[in-house]
């Protein structure tokens, strides 16, 4: 790329284009996953913030009744969306418990496609906290119905990236992936001319330092105790394989515009410093921040401008050891095969990342050892780029391919059980 004056991003993200402006001081959220990891904390923010943030309704899977039922009391939302129907009664009973006799509940509706229709209900903006590929349909839905799109849910972009960069505007979609919000706010009055290279970070996981040998006896309790992240199990495994690392190096490509090749991975086992962008004249800016992901949440939901007090800022005055290590990555071979997917496009990215969530499902059921992950992953893409890279990319397509995945990775996992291998 040279330089144009152009953004330093594609129009898929653009910190320079400022997002349609609520005329009001209150910004409308709808919460997807709300949940989960990324979701309750943005309803602890909501919570905090009444006179910025005013929460319209709330998705869930319907896994906790009763946390759901407590956010949606707390927060007087509108409505509540289910993905499992039965636990519509649950929900209610645990509803009526907290609003009380005499008092109007929430509407809930319940399906498959609630997400998506809650998505683009009237709002001013969508939280996507939903993990896994299944938060594709809601992205889209959030998109088509012209809301400003805060994204947490990085597979909408590996699985669907040429669908979501149909739809989003420019400054309608804003990234809250640590690193990618540390990107974004770098890339704040950059142009792709100037840009030499995107650097994110990784802490490493719980496995730092180990060989690809002591690796294959580890336990899902062992990659499920994350050094610096709270997160949920399978963001945290896929932290530990470094997957999630290359999910966000194929994220990085298709936000920003920046060409593989230029995209670079270092450990940062401390997790304060987020993402660096270097430039062509030798200067970097780091973001960094505690490890937490307030920050990030916050900033999508408030985005071009910033809430108070979101959490106590590093104490510069203090002594701090801070480490760059680069990846091992024969130990770690997930970022190299997250890139290859990447380069292939198409449909190699969704088939990736649908055998991934697959494999870590297994890994957590003791039905794979930890390494066996990604060599199955590799064994599913390694199936996938000869016949399927030349398809046309559709929604329905995406689904399809991403079922293909799990089928064949669910076929390799038990190969390998009936082995022992």
């Amino acid at each position: 790329m040279t330089g144009t004056g152009r953004p330093a991003t594609s129009s898929l993200c653009d910190p320079q284009a400022r997002p349609d402006r609520h005329s009001g001081p209150v910004s409308s959220v709808v919460i997807l996953g709300s949940t989960g990891s990324i979701g309750t904390q943005a309803v602890d923010l909501a919570l905090h913030y009444p006179d910025r943030l005013r929460v319209a309704g709330l998705a869930a899977t319907g896994r906790n009744p009763d946390l759901l039922a407590e956010q949606a009391h707390r927060l007087d939302v509108a409505t509540v969306a289910v993905a499992r129907p039965a636990t519509v009664p649950a929900l209610r009973a645990a509803l009526r418990s907290r609003y009380g006799p005499g008092r109007f509940l929430p509407e809930i509706i319940a399906g498959p496609g609630a997400a998506a229709e809650l998505a683009s209900a009237p709002c001013d903006r969508v939280l996507n906290g939903i993990t896994g590929s299944i938060g594709l349909g809601p992205t889209l839905a959030a998109l088509r119905a012209g809301r400003i799109l805060a994204l947490a849910n990085k597979e909408s972009l590996v699985a669907g990236g040429p669908l979501v960069a149909e739809l989003a505007r420019p400054g309608q979609l804003i990234p809250v992936d640590s690193e990618h919000s540390a990107i974004f706010q770098c890339l704040a009055g950059a142009t792709h001319g100037q840009v030499r290279r995107l650097v994110l970070t990784a802490s490493g996981g719980p496995f730092r330092g180990r060989s690809r040998r002591e690796l294959d006896k580890v336990t899902p309790d062992q990659a499920l105790a994350h050094p610096t992240w709270t997160m949920g199990p399978v963001v945290t495994v896929n932290s530990a394989t470094l997957m999630n690392k290359g999910l966000e190096v194929i994220e990085a490509h298709l936000l920003f515009g920046i060409p593989y090749d230029r995209i670079h991975v270092v450990v940062h086992p401390q997790s304060y410093a987020h993402a660096m962008v270097e430039f062509t004249d030798g200067s970097t800016l780091v973001q960094a921040g505690p490890p937490d992901m307030r920050i990030p949440i916050a900033l999508g939901l408030s985005w071009p401008d910033r809430l108070p007090a979101v959490t106590p800022p590093v104490d510069w005055e203090g002594p701090h050891n801070w480490q760059f290590e680069p990846l091992d990555h024969d130990a770690f071979p997930a970022v190299r095969l997250a890139g290859l997917a990447g380069s292939l496009a198409g449909t190699a990215p969704a088939a990736l990342n649908a055998a991934n969530e697959e494999c870590v499902e297994a890994f957590l059921a003791g039905d794979l050892t930890f390494t066996q992950i990604i060599d199955v992953v590799a064994e599913v893409l390694a199936s996938h780029s000869a016949p399927r890279a030349g398809l046309a990319i559709d929604l329905e397509t995406v689904l399809a391919v991403d079922g293909w995945a799990r089928r064949r990775a669910r076929r390799w996992i038990k190969r390998l059980r009936r082995t022992g291998r």
